[in-house]
Parts: C-alpha cells; sequence; structure tokens
C-alpha cells in the first residue's frame, strides 16, 4: 500500500525502495554503504510508518462517526453507499442531507431515480431505522437511545478500535521486516530503528485507547 521511491543519492550510491501495493517489498542497491547515509535513508521507514498510521487513525475517526452518541447527525449515514451508475457512492454525494430534530433525518436525493436505491441501503444496514418515504423525499426517525443500545454502540465503537490496533500493528511488522532484512546495516543501527518504530506504534495504541475513552464517555452519558 505504500509508494515510496529514494533516489539517487550520489554517484556512488543509489538507494530505492519501493512500498507495493500489497506489501512493503524493499529494493537495496548499493556500494560500501555508510551508517549516515543509511541511517536517513531508514529513517525515511520510520516516517513513512507513521504516516501510514496517521491514515489508520483519520479511518478510525471516519468509523466512529457513524455511531450516534446524542442528537443524531449525517455522518451515521458515511458507511452505506449505493449502486449509482455502476459506482458505489455515498449518499451525501447525491442527496441533501438535514436533521430538523435531534431524532429526524430527512434525505432528498438530487436525482429522483435514486430514491428506491437509497431507501434500500438504508434499510438493509445496521443503522435499524426503517426509511418513510415522503413524496421526493426520505425521512428517518431515530428512537432515543436507551441504556442497552448505548452498550450496543459502545461495543461497536471497541471493535472499531481494535480493528485500528490490527492495522497499526500491520504497519510496524512490515516497517520492522525491512530493517531486518538490510543485511548492510549494523546491528546496533538496525536496533536503534526497530525500537524507533516501537515507540510510534506505541504511542498510536495510546491514541486509539484515548479515543474510545473520549466516544465512551460520550456514548454513555445521558
Amino acid at each position: 500500500e505504500y509508494n515510496l521511491y529514494k533516489n539517487i543519492f550520489s554517484s556512488y550510491i543509489f538507494s530505492h525502495y519501493l512500498f507495493a501495493e500489497k506489501g512493503l517489498t524493499h529494493y537495496l542497491c548499493s556500494v560500501n554503504w555508510n551508517n549516515n547515509i543509511k541511517l536517513k535513508i531508514m529513517e525515511e521507514i520510520v516516517k513513512t510508518c507513521e504516516a501510514k498510521m496517521n491514515k489508520a487513525i483519520e479511518s478510525l475517526h471516519a468509523s466512529l462517526a457513524t455511531i450516534r452518541s446524542g442528537s443524531v447527525e449525517p455522518s451515521v449515514l458515511d458507511r452505506i453507499t449505493i449502486d449509482y451508475y455502476g459506482e458505489k457512492t455515498s449518499i451525501k454525494t447525491i442527496a441533501s442531507v438535514s436533521c430538523p430534530s435531534a431524532t429526524q433525518m430527512l434525505i432528498k436525493p438530487y436525482d429522483p431515480t435514486s430514491l428506491k436505491a437509497i431507501v434500500s441501503a438504508i434499510g438493509q444496514s445496521d443503522l435499524g431505522i426503517n426509511p418513510i418515504v415522503d413524496g421526493s423525499q426520505i425521512r428517518l426517525n431515530f428512537p432515543a437511545l436507551t441504556g442497552d443500545r448505548r452498550k450496543e454502540f459502545v461495543k461497536r465503537a471497541k471493535e472499531y478500535c481494535d480493528e485500528s490496533k490490527v492495522a497499526i500493528r500491520n504497519i510496524r511488522r512490515d516497517c520492522i521486516d525491512v530493517v531486518k532484512k538490510d543485511k548492510t546495516m549494523s546491528k546496533d543501527l538496525a536496533q536503534d530503528l526497530q525500537n524507533d518504530i516501537q515507540k510510534v506504534t506505541d504511542k498510536f495504541n495510546k491514541q486509539i485507547d484515548e479515543i474510545f475513552a473520549k466516544k465512551e464517555k460520550a456514548l454513555l452519558t445521558l
């Protein structure tokens, strides 16, 4: 999933890292590497891993936004898509969405022919809401959150956070694999870089725990 290319460092040293679409493939061609140059290159792996971990956090925030914690918001529709002219399309892309009250949502498709598909997608989703067609728009009436429903949402939020931790762990593994496979690097430098990768991993795991604690508090606060 990474695509990172390092070009020519000098006329004597060439470094080329390719992070392929379905994994992390590492290519190294070198002549008389020295640790200073190697360190600069390998630090790019740590930076790239951190950037990828940031993407995982962004994805987590998007997923958690679909879980209602109080007044209903348009973001609860973010994970619902319809097949619109052969493309998977989000509802908010093809319709206006408004919330006239804390428990009600109105969806008005820009293209009336998409109304049926939107109704079907919402009905098959995990929202647990039966969409009501009201002329050219769709009305969603959300019940007040009960204690059991709030606990159910907390469980779903925990699942999203656990999935993010798995993603972080996979990124860590791929980055450390690159370091371990490089036989031109000194053992001390390789260990230092692995330690740096672990520190970044610990930081993001802690961030996920904090995000979950905040969402859990919002869900359980009446």
